[in-house]
């Protein structure tokens, strides 16, 4: 029987789908194993519903950048609420009671009143 030609363990050999692609060498991780990559990489599972149509376009545009459509849709939530972040910042800053202090940076004073309850 003949051996079957090695592949070097290289980036470039995964990059290129020489390895990782063949099924016969997958398994589905325990679950133990995905809550230690999770809480590795800071994750955490949700259920959400999303119209079709907008899954289909995150699919299309993962597509054209060679990745996949979740985590294209994590990186566009992520950029949304750093983005939606600083807006609230700067205006609860501009709101605010604005000091300025000996070392020539300024000090804003604002009122937070976040309300988490939901309504009935």
């Amino acid at each position: 029987m003949a051996t079957p030609e090695r592949i070097d363990d290289t980036v470039e050999a995964w990059e290129q789908g020489v390895l990782g692609t063949d099924e016969q060498f997958t398994a589905k991780a325990d679950a133990s194993a995905e809550k230690e990559l999770d809480d590795a990489l800071g994750l955490q599972a949700i259920s959400i519903r999303l119209p079709k149509e907008l899954i289909d376009q995150f699919k299309l545009i993962a597509k054209i950048h060679s990745m996949g459509y979740q985590p294209l849709m994590r990186e566009a939530l992520k950029r949304f609420a750093s983005s939606e972040v600083k807006v609230i910042l700067t205006q609860m800053a501009n709101e605010g009671k604005k000091e300025t202090l000996e070392n020539g940076k300024q000090k804003f004073e604002v009122e937070l009143n976040l309300d988490t309850r939901r309504a009935a």
